[in-house]
């Protein structure tokens, strides 16, 4: 399996200055298949489609972030989370291409949408049978980085 690519929304850095509290807020992040076509322009959940249905140990909304923290080194911030797990039950297998991280208002037409993971950069989808389907986030960028201009 080739390695995830994350890309980082246009409007995020906006986001993240206005109106996000990384460590207050409610961070979701949501399993897509292959069939959501991303766009950098996409600014809020509303515009995200093909969000895996709830089955095989998904359920859909997605799971919140936990253990969440921020660093800052010199002109790099890295936000940071724990490994994030849904886990098939028996003779069940998830599957998916894309992660889609946001800020969760509880309306999915405010709620601001920060990175896109494709899951295998091959690209392929991801599946996890009767085991647990992971996204482990980088230890040293996190979920993912921004880096002041």
């Amino acid at each position: 399996m080739a390695a995830p690519v994350t890309t980082v929304y246009n409007n995020a850095p906006k986001h993240i200055d206005d109106d996000v509290d990384w460590s207050a807020d409610t961070i979701k992040v949501t399993l897509h298949s292959s069939s959501y076509t991303f766009s950098a322009t996409h600014e809020f959940f509303s515009s995200i489609t093909n969000e895996l249905t709830t089955a095989n140990g998904y359920t859909a909304g997605g799971a919140t972030l936990g253990t969440k923290s921020r660093t800052v080194t010199g002109a790099v911030t890295a936000y940071k989370a724990a490994a994030t797990t849904w886990t098939p039950g028996a003779a069940e297998t998830l599957t998916a291409r894309y992660a889609v991280v946001r800020k969760d208002t509880g309306t999915p037409s405010t709620s601001p949408v920060l990175i896109c993971v494709l899951l295998d950069s091959a690209p392929a989808d991801k599946s996890a049978s009767n085991a647990a389907f992971t996204l482990t986030w980088d230890s040293t960028d996190g979920v993912f980085k921004i880096t002041a201009s």
